[in-house]
């Protein structure tokens, strides 16, 4: 089954220094994608050989992995055997991206916010075969909290901007599930733009004691107009202009994996064009319900947002 690598990093880095002049301009409603999906569940260990990236010549090209943290907002990897044609896989209701190639599948899972530590499954259909279930844990993981008392009109939104982001978020869901079919060839990304980025994944902020959604991408610091570029080669999926997130942008990277990318100052592509990985897609800018000028990037994967670090290269 070898011919596939993890990708093996220390975790975040250091942030103490600027996280705090972060968290100030993380947009008040941004994180509210991880919880358009509730999915329970996850992932396995991988195979020794998974792990330490060794190869075969019956495993075909090495696929850059991202690295494995089973954990809310992380990913799993998990072995679906081999076969000639891929299986599918079902993560909950939500299908599940698998890659690699006849000798040894690979199904790339990621795991809501909102999951708890437990027990999970996978469900695999090889071809002609009944479906059967992989049973797997998911570890805890603590993320931090910021408790803030600010006046109510700063939290509470007005009737027409409730209505708006009721619209909005329906639209979102829709382009938050898209699934087209062929995996991505790598899942090592770009850094979209350069900058000091946050730690600030998985966050979650207290107003007047009532929680809000948890930070559900990183924030990378840089002025207004700074380019923005594809993580990876992929499809715009959408392009718009967004009460919470401001300008935006989304490409589909295929089986479910996809980028968004927030708070732009202006977009240069449009629905439907296909970019290729390091292409310029945007600006930096403060648009949105935010304090200053970022990039909010995050990445998705079966519908569930997961720390972009874990696919950083």
């Amino acid at each position: 089954m070898a011919g596939f690598r993890l990708v093996s990093r220390s975790g975040s880095r250091p942030f103490s220094r600027l996280l705090s002049q972060r968290l100030r301009i993380i947009a008040a409603g941004a994180a509210w994608l991880s919880a358009i999906v509730a999915a329970p569940g996850f992932a396995a260990d991988p195979s020794p050989a998974l792990r330490a990236g060794s190869g075969s010549a019956r495993s075909g090209p090495a696929i850059d992995l991202p690295e494995q943290r089973r954990v809310p907002g992380g990913v799993a990897v998990i072995p679906v055997g081999a076969a000639k044609k891929a299986p599918t896989a079902q993560y909950g209701d939500v299908p599940a991206l698998v890659t690699g190639s006849p000798g040894e599948w690979i199904a790339v899972v990621g795991i809501p916010l909102s999951t708890k530590r437990g027990p999970a499954e996978l469900r695999v259909k090889h071809a002609d075969q009944p479906e059967t279930r992989v049973q797997f844990e998911i570890d805890d993981r603590k993320y931090a909290e910021q408790h803030l008392k600010v006046p109510p009109g700063k939290v509470d939104l007005a009737p027409d901007d409730l209505a708006r982001y009721e619209r909005e978020r329906k639209h979102l869901a829709g382009v938050m599930s898209s699934f087209s079919a062929l995996p991505p060839a790598t899942f090592r990304l770009l850094a979209p733009v350069d900058g000091p980025r946050s730690s600030s994944f998985g966050l979650r902020r207290v107003f007047n004691g009532k929680s809000r959604n948890p930070h559900s991408g990183m924030d990378i610091a840089a002025p207004t107009g700074t380019p923005v570029v594809a993580a990876a080669a992929g499809t715009v999926i959408d392009a718009g202009d967004y009460f919470f997130n401001g300008k935006t942008v989304w490409i589909d990277h295929g089986a479910g994996l996809l980028t968004m990318y927030c708070h732009l100052d202006s977009i240069a592509v449009k629905a439907g064009q296909e970019v290729a990985a390091g292409e310029r897609i945007a600006a930096v800018g403060a648009t949105g319900r935010v304090t200053g000028p970022h990039l909010h990037w995050s990445v998705s994967l079966n519908r569930a947002m997961v720390d972009p670090e874990l696919f950083l290269r």
